[in-house]
């Protein structure tokens, strides 16, 4: 079974494109066109299945049709229609290129001079220049790379270097 933990958000499905089974995908992150993967994992009545595809094609920077295995016709294109798409996180960690802002998510943010957890990423707000983590207490950390000291992939840790007075605010 796939946990939560081992993926990250990367896009949504969208409505069905034709007949024999396309279906069009908003896209936060390209990252499965960056790595050699097979298939994308999708949230289905609650539970992260994978799907493998047979082929996809972007329509612009964000935003692709995508046509998974199995899935040959209107009907079953439809029963996916706005199904969260996911990237396993191991998969992504074998790239060498840089990650997007959806990949820290499920992180924890540590501060540095104190090592002590001060959250838990649990969404991303990129809706203005300003990147913000929020936290799963409902804070807001920028998300700024001057704040942050290093990363820890393996243990999903963002060590930060946070000025004194950020979180009581």
């Amino acid at each position: 079974m796939i946990k939560e933990e081992e993926v990250y958000h990367i896009g949504r499905l969208g409505r069905a494109h034709g007949v024999k089974g396309e279906l069009t995908m908003q896209v936060d992150d390209d990252v499965f066109d960056r790595v050699d993967a097979d298939f994308l994992i999708l949230r289905v009545d609650g539970i992260l299945v994978p799907f493998y595809m047979e082929e996809y094609r972007f329509r612009t920077d964000s935003s692709a049709l995508v046509k998974f295995e199995d899935i040959d016709t209107l009907e079953r294109a439809r029963e996916l229609t706005n199904c969260d798409v996911f990237f396993p996180r191991q998969l992504a960690d074998e790239a060498e290129e840089e990650y997007t802002w959806s990949f820290f998510v499920g992180f924890d943010i540590v501060e540095e001079t104190t090592g002590q957890v001060v959250g838990h990423i649990a969404d991303v707000d990129e809706s203005t220049a300003n990147v913000l983590f929020l936290l799963d207490d409902d804070r807001l950390i920028p998300a700024s790379e001057e704040l942050i000291v290093s990363i820890d992939q393996k243990h999903h840790r963002i060590i930060m270097h946070l000025p004194e007075g950020l979180l009581s605010l």
